[in-house]
């Protein structure tokens, strides 16, 4: 036994809903194909819808003209381009896309499909179903690229934000490392100045107390014979003037004594646009590694009062 016009739309792979509708509103396997062609790009609840309306506006309306005279309508003519049409769906659906007006029913049956030209008709429609899937998969793929670009763009910025973040955090901890040791050396400073002040007041008491014991007077401390014999002051350096051997040329630079290596290697950064990974001097032989060593001031690595490096 063959299959029903209805089975054969469901085997095709139109859900069964939509291809009763095609069935109903048709009445062969010809009309269904043609409904479900031009309808293929409306909702099924639009269809029902519109469906249930002209199932109550038929219930509600009078005899056709055609059955007024006697003849059943076997079809619906356009009078403006000549195409006829099996039912009222497909008129309307015409009309909607084309602007025409005029039709009429009429008697003339619209001659049924042969099996080549039925199986040419489900060729087509499957081939435009399979087109119909392809472009629709071709968009996706197309909106997950653009989703992905989206992502990749706001991940980079995300890290490029974090890297900065790190960058100020590593200036600020240098930073904060550099003010602990100049208050160190203050306070070593302070330490030592009190205890020599107090060495100063035990030994001037001391001598109070033994001339006090054989009866003389304590004589004032000696005034320097001259300021040739005074000691030499020791020469303190509070800058570090630096030759900079850059990939672009040489510069000279002057810094305080307490700047970090790292500060160093930030300022050449922003200014040359360059990441700078390790200073290096040829006498005496010795090289300064990032992470390893910027975090010693110019003093402590023994660039004061000058030096000659090598920016890599």
């Amino acid at each position: 036994m063959g299959q029903s016009d209805l089975e054969v739309l469901i085997d095709m792979g139109f859900e069964r809903p939509r291809a009763e509708l095609a069935v109903k509103k048709s009445g062969g396997l010809q009309g269904a194909l043609n409904w479900l062609e031009e309808n293929q790009d409306k909702p099924l609840e639009e269809l029902q819808s519109a469906a249930a309306a002209a199932a109550e506006d038929e219930e509600e309306g009078g005899p056709s003209i055609a059955t007024l005279e006697g003849a059943d309508a076997k079809s619906l003519l356009c009078k403006e381009c000549g195409k006829r049409f099996r039912n009222k769906e497909l008129a309307s659906y015409h009309a909607s896309k084309t602007d025409h007006t005029d039709f009429e029913e009429s008697t003339e049956e619209i001659a049924p499909l042969t099996e080549e030209e039925k199986k040419a008709r489900l060729e087509e429609l499957r081939q435009k179903m399979l087109e119909k899937k392809a472009n629709k998969a071709l968009e996706e793929k197309e909106e997950a690229k653009r989703n992905e670009k989206i992502r990749q763009k706001s991940t980079k910025e995300v890290q490029d934000i974090k890297e900065e973040l790190a960058r100020k955090e590593q200036i600020k901890e240098a930073e904060k490392k550099r003010q602990e040791k100049l208050a160190d050396i203050e306070a070593k400073k302070r330490i030592k100045d009190k205890i020599e002040a107090d060495k100063q007041e035990r030994k001037r008491k001391a001598e109070e107390a033994k001339a006090a014991r054989e009866g003389r007077a304590v004589q004032a401390p000696a005034a320097p014979v001259a300021a040739a014999s005074a000691p030499r002051p020791a020469v303190s350096h509070n800058e570090a003037r630096l030759r900079l051997q850059l990939p672009s040329g040489n510069v000279v630079k002057t810094f305080p004594a307490d700047t970090t290596l790292f500060e160093v290697a930030a300022q050449l950064e922003a200014e040359n646009g360059q990441a700078v990974t390790s200073f290096s001097m040829n006498y005496p032989r010795k090289t300064f590694t990032s992470g390893v060593d910027f975090g010693q001031t110019l003093k402590e690595a023994g660039l004061v009062p000058s030096a000659v490096l090598i920016i890599k």
